[in-house]
């Protein structure tokens, strides 16, 4: 019996250890927009999960449209809802959004910044708070089917609107006479939400109609150059651009340009992935540029992006830190940049080889990003999301022809100093 007593208690040990209930893992919530590129972060917390066996990451879909997303977010911070990580809009840093993010300095993310172009850093802190890391960076640009500029005997995309405007409308009377009637010569957002006022933005800075309001607190909006710009957008519709466009956010125009509709489309990197998949009905045939000026000059593009943050009422910041730190990191960024298409806030990943391979305008992508205009979010906090509203309202209605540009401009001038408390002036 003394014999057998050691393997009659490894053989209740292990009955016991069995019958033991294994500790719930650690679980972390992220809602990420479905534009953002959902699916690979989603694979990206699965790899991540596969190495911490005790974290649990579920990723969320969130709205594809901005406004819909803070919305959505602001929700759920308000609520206190469980969410853990969220991604953080350039234009958000000022909102009541930040007072509900932690300082990620105090959780080692120092070590990780340096990689990152130190002006989307500087734009992610608040008071001296760090609320997000940098995850990716945008800009607009001008997508083009390269075999029919080369049909219709054009050596190359536009650089002015003069030059846009004979393209498209060439190009389109040619299709509609090959029989696509539903052919169109460019489409872009005119949806009354925060992708007009980026739009709009390229618009007036590109005809040398300021930037709404000057870096140095003046509200700009109200001049001769964009009013006339902005009258000749107007004059584009039911012409060159179809008048859905006034339903158009980024996935809309997108769906309709790669489905073969429309010979140019403005909108961001993400879509030259997504246009080039194999099952694309324009694979091989996608163009890339900056957007045009009217001179051809003053190309500009309107400054976008994200970083990913960390709610104040997450049961394990540290955790959910260490997580942002792994999502937004070179392997995490670089992987997304050649999955998805989207631009990197690290400078090293320009240089890789694969990531140019899968998006080879990201090398004059760098000297975009370079050239882009920010939106007035920094000078107007925190009254941003007043300002926005009424320029992109304003302009919606000069696009659907309600009111012209001249008259709108004047009340949005009296609009805007009232939110702002800003003086008007020159661009």
């Amino acid at each position: 019996m003394n014999k057998l007593w050691p393997a009659v208690v490894v053989i209740v040990m292990l009955w016991l250890s069995a019958g033991a209930a294994q500790p719930e893992p650690i679980t972390i919530t992220a809602v990420i927009s479905e534009t953002s590129g959902y699916r690979i972060m989603a694979d990206l917390a699965a790899a991540y999960m596969a190495e911490h066996p005790g974290v649990r990451i579920v990723v969320l879909p969130g709205p594809a449209r901005t406004d819909d997303l803070f919305a959505a977010y602001a929700l759920h911070l308000e609520r206190q809802s469980g969410v853990d990580i969220v991604q953080l809009d350039v234009i958000w840093p000022g909102t009541f959004i930040s007072d509900y993010l932690i300082d990620l300095k105090q959780y080692g993310a120092g070590e990780h910044l340096g990689q990152h172009f130190p002006a989307i850093v500087k734009n992610n802190v608040v008071d001296g708070r760090l609320i997000a890391v940098p995850w990716f960076t945008d800009a607009g640009l001008l997508y083009y089917r390269t075999d029919l500029l080369e049909q219709y005997g054009f050596a190359g995309p536009p650089a002015t609107w003069d030059e846009l405007e004979e393209m498209a409308a060439t190009i389109q009377a040619g299709e509609r006479a090959a029989g696509n009637r539903d052919f169109w010569g460019f489409v872009f957002q005119a949806l009354p939400y925060e992708g007009l006022t980026v739009n709009a933005l390229e618009w007036l800075a590109s005809a040398g109609g300021g930037t709404i309001i000057s870096p140095e607190g003046v509200v700009t909006v109200n001049n001769p150059a964009a009013a006339a710009m902005l009258n000749r957008v107007a004059g584009w519709l039911g012409n060159i651009a179809p008048r859905a466009v006034l339903g158009f956010a980024e996935e809309e125009s997108r769906i309709f340009w790669t489905a073969g509709n429309a010979a140019f489309l403005r909108n961001w990197p993400y879509v030259y992935t997504l246009a080039n998949h194999p099952t694309s009905p324009v694979v091989g045939k996608v163009g890339v540029t900056r957007l045009p000026s009217l001179d051809g000059e003053a190309q500009v593009a309107g400054l976008g992006g994200w970083g990913l943050g960390v709610t104040s009422f997450s049961a394990h910041p540290e955790i959910a830190a260490e997580i942002v730190f792994y999502f937004t990191s070179h392997y995490a960024q670089r992987r997304r940049a050649i999955e998805g298409g989207f631009a990197p806030t690290i400078p090293a990943l320009y240089q890789d080889p694969e990531v140019l391979a899968a998006s080879p305008f990201f090398t004059e992508l760098l000297e975009i990003l370079a050239i882009a205009v920010a939106r007035p979010s920094a000078v107007s906090a925190p009254n941003y999301r007043e300002v926005t509203q009424a320029f992109f309202q304003a302009v919606h209605r000069v696009l659907e022809g309600q009111i012209g540009a001249e008259e709108a401009l004047e009340v949005l001038e009296l609009e805007l100093t009232a939110i702002t408390g800003l003086p008007s002036g020159p661009p």
